[in-house]
């Protein structure tokens, strides 16, 4: 028996996908492109996985990252592209919920555990809608890179979906942890996108997170150099 289609809603909504052209196409980038200088490296690896289900991981340093992704990425894939956003911090109130579902079609992700999700990664995935997790858990306070956590590798290995990785340079230098607003000036930050990840048969979520990250680790350093502040302490 074939499952039961899903209730429309805002994350395949057509009405929605025109409000979040404004939103991110016309608000959203537009500012980011005011206060950093962005530069997106091989964002067509992302556009090659347009209508499929993946997961995009990228490391996490500032308030800068999801908009300099989204910023980054083409139209077709930043559409429907669903971003995991702390509860506890982004849907506390009506007014910040709201405008975190318009410019990031973004979802809760209930970082204490305590709370069934409505709607969660996975069935956003199985529903064929692309989603970007940042598996460090929270924005690090150095810049430095954390350890990956392993639920976008075990989403990967359930769902048996590619992750495509994503290194973000400057970020936290242009907008640390802390800070209100970017530093003036137009600082660089750069995204560099590399090659989509599949699981391996039999693969471990701890081995294909360890995968996952070295690569991230290896983007930062060909593209922010051997010294970058991104990389692990």
């Amino acid at each position: 028996m074939a499952d039961a289609p899903h209730p429309r809603d805002r994350f395949d909504s057509k009405a929605h996908e025109v409000a979040r052209f404004g939103a991110q196409r016309g608000v959203l980038k537009t500012a980011v492109h005011a206060t950093v200088t962005l530069t997106a490296v091989d964002s067509e690896k992302a556009a090659a996985l347009e209508g499929k289900p993946f997961i995009l991981v990228a490391n996490h340093s500032s308030h800068l990252d999801a908009p300099s992704i989204l910023s980054a990425l083409p139209w077709r894939i930043a559409k429907t592209l669903a971003i995991g956003a702390a509860a506890d911090y982004f849907f506390d109130v009506w007014w910040r919920r709201g405008l975190t579902a318009l410019f990031f079609n973004a979802f809760p992700v209930q970082r204490s555990g305590r709370r069934k999700q409505v709607v969660s990664a996975r069935s956003l995935l199985e529903r064929g809608i692309p989603v970007l997790l940042f598996p460090e858990g929270t924005r690090s306070k150095s810049g430095r890179m954390a350890h990956f956590r392993p639920g976008s590798a075990a989403l990967a290995t359930t769902l048996d979906v590619p992750i495509l990785p994503v290194a973000l340079i400057g970020a936290h230098h242009a907008h640390p942890r802390g800070s209100s607003w970017p530093k003036p000036g137009r600082l660089p930050v750069t995204v560099v996108f590399g090659d989509p990840i599949a699981p391996i048969e039999g693969e471990n979520a701890r081995d294909l997170t360890a995968r996952v990250q070295a690569e991230v680790v290896r983007l930062v350093t060909v593209h922010g150099g051997p010294d970058a502040k991104e990389l692990p302490a």
